[in-house]
């Protein structure tokens, strides 16, 4: 990958930074809470969609973080669904969350700007997956929010809302 190609997923990346924050915008408390009725898709709630975005985008950050500056490091994988069981999600402030993606994704991009050509090729060795390079994170992690926007729009449908877009 050249840098230019680096550069544009880094704007799209970042380009994803708000995204969240309207996921929840005119929904009460009750409404981010309210799990999808029977055969809807997904079986989360829009509050813990958006608080599993910020979990995962952080463990992404630490990720990329690692293979940037650490010669071929081991990353493990994690069980998202026991995060959402067992983390509270339903407790929590689901704007604050949004901030934390927000702001945390505009970190994030500043140092993926500022590397070096020669890093791009870098590369992790994941549990599961096995080779992962600097490139592959940030690209699954470009697709990230949108695949779980479907989500959210479908359920914000269901319940008459309008569209976060």
């Amino acid at each position: 990958m050249d840098r230019s190609q680096f550069s544009s997923m880094i704007e799209e990346y970042e380009r994803g930074a708000a995204v969240p924050s309207t996921w929840a915008r005119g929904l009460s408390a009750k409404e981010l809470n309210t799990p999808p009725p029977t055969g809807a898709p997904g079986k989360w709630t829009i509050q813990q969609i958006i608080l599993h975005v910020l979990d995962s985008d952080l463990i992404a950050t630490h990720r990329m973080k690692r293979i940037i500056a650490e010669e071929n490091p081991l990353l493990i994988s994690y069980d998202e669904t026991a995060f959402a069981a067992r983390l509270n999600y339903e407790k929590l402030d689901a704007a604050q969350a949004a901030e934390l993606f927000r702001l945390n994704r505009l970190h994030t991009a500043a140092i993926l700007r500022a590397l070096p050509e020669s890093v791009l090729d870098r590369s992790g060795v994941h549990n599961e997956r096995g080779k992962v390079t600097l490139a592959d994170m940030l690209q699954m992690y470009v697709q990230h929010v949108p695949h779980h926007g479907k989500f959210v729009e479908a359920k914000r449908q269901l319940m008459g809302k309008p569209s976060a877009a």
